[in-house]
C-alpha cells in the first residue's frame, strides 16, 4: 500500500470545532429565527451571541481548559442548546444526562465522566445535592449556583477563544442506555461528528435549508440532540415542546404554526402521534421527514404511520456507540402495501461511508440470509469507551465494532434486525428471536404493544412469555389460536400475560431488561418452574 505521506506523520489532524456550525449560520441568516419555546424567540445572532458569553464565562470565570467535562441535568430548554456549543466552544466535552434519570443516576455518571462542572436546571435540586463538591451553574434561579442567564447576561458582547481540536478529540460523552449493566461512556469525537452531521444530512434529511423547521420531541440529551446539530448546520429552525409534558394534540399545533418539516423520534412516540384522535384534523402537509430510530417499528405500526402521514417516514438503525449512523430506509423506500417487491422488516441499506458485516463468534462475515452479530466500521464509529479497556476489548474484534444486535442481509445488503444478542432465548435446543413473534402477536387488533421474553423452564431450557397490552378484550386462548398457525411450536410463548402497559425506558423503549424486572416484582419469576 502507497503512503502519500512518504512514511512521515499527517501534516494536520486538526478539524473544524462543532460550535463552528452556529457561527457560520448566524453570519448566513442572523435575524432569522433559530430557537422558539413557548412565547419565547431567540434569532440566530442572539444565539450566537448567548453562546459566546456563556463560553467566555467557562473558560474566564470557571477555569474550563480543554478536554474537561461539563455534565448537564436539564429537561429540554433553549439554554440546553447554548450550553452545549458554549462548552464545545470552550473545548470542553459536553455530557448529558437524561432528565429523568434519578439523583444517584447522574452521580454515577458525573464519577464515571470526571466532570468537575455541572449544569443543572433549577427543577432538579435534588440532583444538584447528589453531587457534591462539583462547581454548579444553575439554568433558572436556585440556591444551588449561580444563574446561568445571569452569566450569560454578564458576559454579553465577550468572545471566548474558540478552541482548536483534532479529528480525535473528545467533544460528547454519549452514554449508553444501560440495558445490561452500569452505562458506559461512549467518546464521540468532533472529527467523528462531523462526519455524521454530514451524512445526517446527506443520508436522513437531504436539501434541509432555512426554510425549513424542526420540533423537538425527544430529549436533547441522546438522539435528538445529534438531530439538532445538522439543522443548526443549515440554518433550521429548532422548535421545542413549551413544557416536558407531551402533548400530542400540542405537537400537531406547533407543526401547523411553524410549517414544521422535520422530526426525529422512537417507534413508541412515532405510534402515540399517529394514534391520537387529534392527528386526524391535524395538518401535516409541511412534512418532509419524519425519522424515527432507536428500536426497530413493527410493521402494522409502520403501515398505520404510512397511511396516516403519508411517505415521508425515514428509519435509520444505528448505536450511541456509532452515532445512529449504520442504516438508512428512507421515505421512497417505506411501502404501504405487502408485494412481492416489499422488504418487509428491513432497518435499511448502509449509510454512506459505512461498512456492515454480519458476522459469526469468531468475527467471519456470514453469507446472505444467515443470522449473525451485526458489526460495522467506518468513520462514525466512536473512539471507545472512556477509562473501560474490558469494554472496548469486548466490543471490538478485527477493527470492527460489535453492536450487540443480531440480524441478516439479503442479497441486496438490506439488513433485517433480529432483536438484541441478549434477548434471544434458547428452547429444546433451538434459537428464537422473540422480535419474529412480536411481530406476528401485533397483528392481532385487539394487541397494542407486545414484549416477548425467555424464562427457565424444566424441560425446554427456556420458553416465552409475551407481555401484552390490550386495547379491547381477548383471552389467552384466544392468542393461541390466532398465532397458532403463524409459528413453528417451539416458537409459540407458554403464557400470555396481560398489563395495562409496559415500561419504558427514559427514552421511550421498551427494554427487555425493565420486563424482566416487573415481572420479579410481582413475584411472577417466582411462579416459574426452575
Amino acid at each position: 500500500m502507497s503512503d502519500p505521506a512518504g512514511g512521515q506523520s499527517p501534516v494536520s489532524t486538526r478539524v473544524m470545532n462543532l460550535a463552528t456550525l452556529l457561527s457560520q449560520s448566524a453570519r448566513r441568516d442572523p435575524d432569522g429565527i433559530a430557537l422558539v419555546m413557548g412565547e419565547t424567540r431567540w434569532t440566530w445572532a442572539e444565539f450566537e451571541a448567548r453562546t459566546n458569553a456563556l463560553a467566555h464565562a467557562l473558560q474566564t470565570r470557571f477555569g474550563l481548559a480543554k478536554g474537561a467535562r461539563v455534565m448537564c441535568q436539564s429537561q429540554n430548554c433553549l439554554e440546553m442548546m447554548q450550553a452545549m456549543f458554549a462548552v464545545w466552544r470552550a473545548g470542553g466535552v459536553w455530557v448529558p444526562a437524561n432528565f429523568r434519570q434519578t439523583p444517584e443516576e447522574v452521580a454515577y455518571l458525573t464519577k464515571a465522566s470526571g466532570a468537575r462542572l455541572m449544569l443543572c436546571n433549577a427543577a432538579f435540586p435534588d440532583h444538584a445535592a447528589a453531587v457534591p463538591g462539583t462547581t454548579m451553574i444553575a439554568i433558572g434561579e436556585a440556591g444551588f449556583g449561580p444563574s446561568l442567564q445571569a452569566i450569560t447576561e454578564d458576559h454579553m458582547g465577550q468572545r471566548p477563544e474558540v478552541a482548536a481540536v483534532d479529528r480525535d478529540d473528545p467533544c460528547w460523552f454519549f452514554f449508553t442506555s444501560g440495558t445490561t449493566g452500569r452505562p458506559k461512556a461512549s467518546v464521540l469525537t468532533h472529527g467523528q461528528m462531523a462526519f455524521v452531521v454530514t451524512n445526517h444530512l446527506a443520508d436522513l434529511m437531504p436539501g434541509l435549508t432555512g426554510a425549513d423547521a424542526s420540533l423537538v420531541v425527544a430529549p436533547l440529551s441522546h438522539g435528538a440532540g445529534v438531530h439538532q446539530l445538522t439543522q443548526i448546520a443549515r440554518g433550521v429552525k429548532t422548535v421545542l415542546l413549551p413544557s416536558e409534558r407531551f402533548d400530542v394534540a400540542q405537537v400537531w399545533e406547533l407543526v401547523r404554526e411553524w410549517r414544521v418539516s422535520t422530526m426525529f423520534t422512537v417507534p413508541t412516540i412515532l405510534k402515540m402521534l399517529v394514534e391520537h384522535p387529534s392527528t386526524a384534523d391535524a395538518d401535516t402537509s409541511s412534512l418532509r421527514y419524519v425519522i424515527y430510530a432507536g428500536a426497530p417499528m413493527y410493521r402494522v405500526d409502520q403501515q398505520k404511520a404510512l397511511n396516516t402521514l403519508g411517505k415521508v417516514l425515514v428509519q435509520y438503525f444505528g448505536l450511541g456507540e456509532v452515532t445512529g449512523n449504520i442504516t438508512v430506509l428512507p421515505a421512497h423506500l417505506h411501502q404501504t402495501e405487502d408485494g412481492p417487491t416489499t422488504r418487509i422488516g428491513t432497518c435499511g441499506h448502509p449509510r454512506t461511508g459505512i461498512e456492515i458485516q454480519v458476522q459469526d463468534e469468531t468475527g467471519q462475515e456470514l453469507p446472505p440470509g444467515q443470522t449473525g452479530e451485526i458489526c460495522v466500521i467506518g468513520p462514525a464509529v466512536f473512539a471507545g469507551y472512556y477509562q473501560n479497556p474490558a469494554a472496548n476489548a469486548k466490543s471490538f474484534r478485527n477493527g470492527w465494532f460489535r453492536t450487540g444486535d443480531l440480524g441478516h442481509m439479503d442479497e441486496a445488503g438490506f439488513l433485517y434486525i433480529t432483536g438484541r444478542e441478549s434477548d434471544m432465548f434458547i428452547s429444546g435446543g433451538s434459537n428464537v428471536y422473540p422480535r419474529e413473534i412480536e411481530e406476528k402477536i401485533l397483528t392481532h387488533p385487539a394487541i397494542s404493544e407486545v414484549a416477548v421474553l425467555g424464562v427457565p423452564d424444566p424441560m425446554w431450557g427456556e420458553v416465552g412469555w409475551a407481555i401484552c397490552v390490550a386495547s379491547a378484550p381477548v383471552t389467552e386462548e384466544d392468542l393461541m389460536a390466532f398465532i397458532g398457525p403463524k409459528l413453528s411450536r417451539y416458537k409459540l410463548p407458554k403464557r400470555f400475560l396481560f398489563w395495562d402497559s409496559l415500561p419504558k425506558s427514559a427514552y421511550g423503549k421498551i427494554t427487555k431488561k425493565m420486563i424482566r424486572e416487573e415481572l420479579d416484582a410481582r413475584g411472577l419469576l417466582e411462579q416459574a418452574p426452575a
